[in-house]
């Protein structure tokens, strides 16, 4: 690997691993929005993390397109001929690595949190659609009819 495409490469890889910093706040804050009460907050939260992922994926093209035109791989530490990359470009890939596997994580949280959401809300909408609820049995089992009602209206 010559030195300007290793320059370039860990230039690339810089970006990448702060857009990366970037997209795992917005991930934070929009952990943050969804336990919150401001739909807006969640939709501004959501669009910026498309935006930051749009950005990892156009830097990610950029970043395959120079190691292929160097003949290297950076995921697998070596050139396409063998040659070992440099210490300072497995460093930054490796931290970027880490980096999106943290983002990976919280991502995960966010959708579990957005399931729970949903399941409450569709819980809500029954009770005023006047559905009944499902309940438990001394037994642990569930069925959709109470054994009385709670009240009357």
């Amino acid at each position: 690997m010559n030195q300007d495409a290793r320059h370039r490469l860990e230039d690339l890889l810089d970006r990448e691993i702060e857009v990366a910093g970037l997209l795992s706040a917005a991930l934070t804050a929009e952990r943050s929005a969804l336990t919150g009460d401001s739909p807006q907050a969640v939709e501004q939260k959501s669009a910026e993390k498309t935006q930051l992922l749009g950005t990892i994926e156009r830097l990610e093209t950029e970043r395959r397109a120079l190691c292929a035109a160097s003949g290297l791989a950076v995921d697998n530490a070596a050139g396409a001929d063998g040659t070992a990359v440099a210490a300072t470009v497995a460093e930054r890939w490796h931290a970027l690595m880490a980096l999106m596997a943290g983002c990976r994580t919280a991502n995960e949280v966010n959708g579990y949190i957005i399931h729970v959401r949903q399941n409450q809300i569709r819980q809500l909408m029954d009770i005023v659609r006047g559905a009944s609820p499902v309940t438990y049995g001394p037994h642990g089992k569930t069925f959709g009819k109470a054994l009385r009602p709670l009240a009357r209206a």
